[in-house]
């Protein structure tokens, strides 16, 4: 009989805070986290900002240009540039998850370099539009 089978499994209950907080997820678990804060941040949004938003810019020339000063102030460039880097990460992160479904790059090495592109491209493409909406172009 082998030690491993006669030692009971150690068991986990009654996680503290602290001991959940030190755990460190590898690339690909903080990229599978971060998609859900984005599509949640999304789905709350959505109806909340994004389509009164949209209503009010497309009744009328007024509306529009009180939409326009509105979003000219810096707190809200701020809550916009946060819905669109929720937009591009899942964006991102559901392409990388629609080519894992397909079975590509499942291995752990690929997935990790593969997190580390929805990352990257999403925190780029966040800084180039991030920099268009605060007017530096």
């Amino acid at each position: 009989m082998s030690d491993s089978a006669s030692k009971p499994r150690p068991q986990f209950r009654n996680l503290s805070i602290p001991q959940i907080m030190s755990y460190r997820l590898p690339l690909a678990g903080k990229t599978s986290i971060l998609h859900r804060i984005s599509g949640a941040l999304l789905f709350v949004c959505l109806p909340l900002v994004i389509l009164p938003l949209f209503a009010l810019s497309v009744t009328s020339p007024e509306s529009y240009a009180s939409i326009q000063s509105w979003v000219a102030n810096p707190l809200c460039k701020l809550v916009l540039l946060a819905l669109i880097w929720g937009y591009l990460h899942h964006f991102c992160a559901g392409i990388r998850y629609l080519v894992l479904d397909l079975h590509i790059a499942n291995d752990k090495h690929s997935a990790q370099k593969t997190a580390g592109v929805v990352l990257g491209v999403s925190l780029a493409l966040t800084i180039v539009f991030g920099l268009k909406l605060f007017g530096v172009w």
